[in-house]
């Protein structure tokens, strides 16, 4: 068995805000319970005003946006 650490983006729409996008995460129901994902830690930034030219909403800026925001992409 191995275990694998993944690093989500996570865009909050509709501000529900951490707790609860930990909790969303971990109750989600899998296919046969195949995974069971465990929140250590969460980090926020506020991002401004979202449109279709936002630095995250583009493939050829998005991981330069990532790593000015939290040091990694």
């Amino acid at each position: 068995m191995k275990v694998h650490q993944v690093v989500l983006t996570i865009i909050d729409f509709d501000d529900i805000g951490p707790e609860a996008i930990c909790e969303t995460l971990a109750d989600a129901s899998y296919p046969n319970d195949c995974i069971r994902p465990s929140i250590r830690s969460l980090k926020s930034a506020d991002i401004g005003v979202w449109d279709d030219d936002h630095p995250l909403n583009r493939s050829d800026t998005s991981k330069r946006e990532l790593e000015r925001l939290f040091g990694v992409a």
